[in-house]
Order: structure tokens, then C-alpha cells, then sequence
């Protein structure tokens, strides 16, 4: 059914899975954006954690909460995010993207790069969410393809929500308490991504390679950064650009949340 407001399009750098019980900055922006933004009816999640050969589709009318991670504390493994599913918005993001052979599954529910955001910006789990695979098989255009086919949604009281990291090198990644200083490459990629976005210049965005040494150690494999991808793709003219949430963690992780909003 349309809806009288059209939603905008959300990228979250989602980061260290330990987001989801900590209240640090980055969390209460999330929690803050979440009350700020138009309430969806159904979300549409693309998550750097479900990276597959094919575009599936979760179908499930209570999809479960996947914690795909390993090393971390007992409590975020007790965590649960019981959002319901959608089926019918599940068959209209199969529709949409026949082109690509869509299909519903039953087997994956909300993983980490879904539920540690939402956890903070729809904390009673009341929002519909239904997760869309990222298929490792394409090239980076066909996702951003994707994210235009999907358009559609935010007239139809969808929020579609992003979630990955523009830059996310864990082998460079401090890891502990104590706060890292950025890379300079990280800071320069960071930096040189936020100027194409704000002047909608997508085309360097989407074949990132080209953008030298600083994307090759920021996006040293492509799962987190495609994500980006949908959203600039579900994106058009009318919407504003903006960066609701800031700051690289452990030096080597960006946690840049994109905005487009009309």
C-alpha cells in the first residue's frame, strides 16, 4: 500500500558486533535516528553478513537472530532481536528483482549487521525486517543496479536500511580498549568517499578499485562495502546526503552512517 511519506534511505557502518550491548556514541546516535526518522512500516536490510552466490530473500514470518560471530562475550550471544518477518514484502523484493532470480528463504533470519543497529534505533522490535543477500557473484555495478530496482519500496512505506562499513580492514584493526588513531589511508578514503557522495559523482563510488591504494586497504574484500552500493542505488536526485553518525574505530574501521533523505 503507498504510503503518504516517502523513506529514506539508510547506510550504517555497523562495526564491532559489541555495538549491540554498549551505549557508546555510536549507539545512542543510532537510538537517535531511529526516533528522528519516519516510522517505516517493514524495513529492507542488506547486510554485509549475508554474502552469498545468489540473491535470496528471508521469507519467514519469525525470522530468528543469527549470531554469526565467534570470540565474544556470553551476553551478546544471549541477545535476541525478535522482529517479525514480512512474507508479502519478501514476495515484492522477489518480484522486483526477477531479473536477478530472486528467491524466498527460510533458513537465514536477522544476522549481526541487521540486529546490533536495530537493536538501538527500534529497540521494542516491533518494525517488520526482512534481510536481502548480497550475491558475491556480481560486479560492483549490478549492485548498485539492484539498489535502483528497489526504489520503489520507500513509496510503498519501506525503509531500506544498509548496513556494511566504507572502510573495514580488520587486519589493521585495534582491538581492545584502548581508542587507535585512524589511518591516514583510512581517513583519506573516509574522506574522499564522503565528496562523492555529497556531489552524487557515483560512478567512482561504484568501481572503487579505481581509487587507488587507499580502496585496496580499506576494502580489502568487498563484503562491507557493497552495501553502500544498494543504498546509493535506492537513492535519486530528490534526496539530501547526509552523515548522521561519524568516527573510525580501532583505526581502521568507519563507522559512517549515510542519510538520503528528501
Amino acid at each position: 500500500m503507498p504510503s503518504s511519506a516517502r523513506l529514506p534511505v539508510v547506510f550504517f557502518g555497523h562495526g564491532n558486533p559489541m555495538n549491540a550491548l554498549d551505549t557508546n556514541p555510536y549507539a545512542q546516535a543510532w537510538k537517535r535516528l531511529g526516533a528522528e526518522l519516519p516510522r517505516p512500516r517493514a524495513i529492507l536490510a542488506i547486510s554485509a553478513h549475508w554474502y552469498v552466490p545468489s540473491t535470496l530473500v528471508t521469507a519467514n514470518q519469525h525470522p530468528r537472530t543469527i549470531h554469526d560471530f565467534g570470540g565474544f562475550p556470553r551476553e551478546l550471544y544471549d541477545v535476541q532481536y525478535p522482529a517479525p518477518g514480512d512474507p508479502n514484502l519478501a514476495a515484492r523484493v522477489t518480484e522486483l528483482l526477477a531479473f536477478y532470480n530472486a528467491r524466498g528463504d527460510e533458513h537465514w533470519g536477522l544476522d549481526h549487521g541487521t540486529w546490533s543497529v536495530l537493536v538501538h534505533a527500534y529497540p521494542k522490535a516491533d518494525v517488520p525486517v526482512v534481510q536481502l543477500s548480497i550475491d558475491e557473484t556480481l560486479e560492483p555495478a549490478l549492485h548498485f543496479e539492484i539498489g535502483t530496482l528497489l526504489r520503489p519500496l520507500r513509496d510503498e512505506g519501506v525503509m531500506i536500511v544498509a548496513s556494511g562499513n566504507i572502510v573495514h580492514n580488520l587486519h589493521a584493526f585495534a582491538w581492545g580498549r584502548h581508542p587507535a588513531e585512524p589511518f591516514d589511508w583510512a581517513k583519506r578514503f573516509e574522506t574522499r568517499a564522503r565528496e562523492l557522495l555529497l556531489a552524487r559523482e557515483f560512478d567512482p563510488l561504484i568501481e572503487y578499485e579505481s581509487l587507488g591504494e587507499d580502496a585496496r586497504l580499506s576494502a580489502p574484500t568487498p563484503d562491507h562495502y557493497l552495501p553502500l552500493l544498494y543504498a546509493m542505488g535506492a537513492s535519486d536526485d530528490r534526496d539530501r546526503v547526509s552523515f548522521p553518525v561519524e568516527g573510525i574505530d580501532g583505526g581502521s574501521v568507519s563507522m559512517l552512517s549515510v542519510l538520503f533523505a528528501a
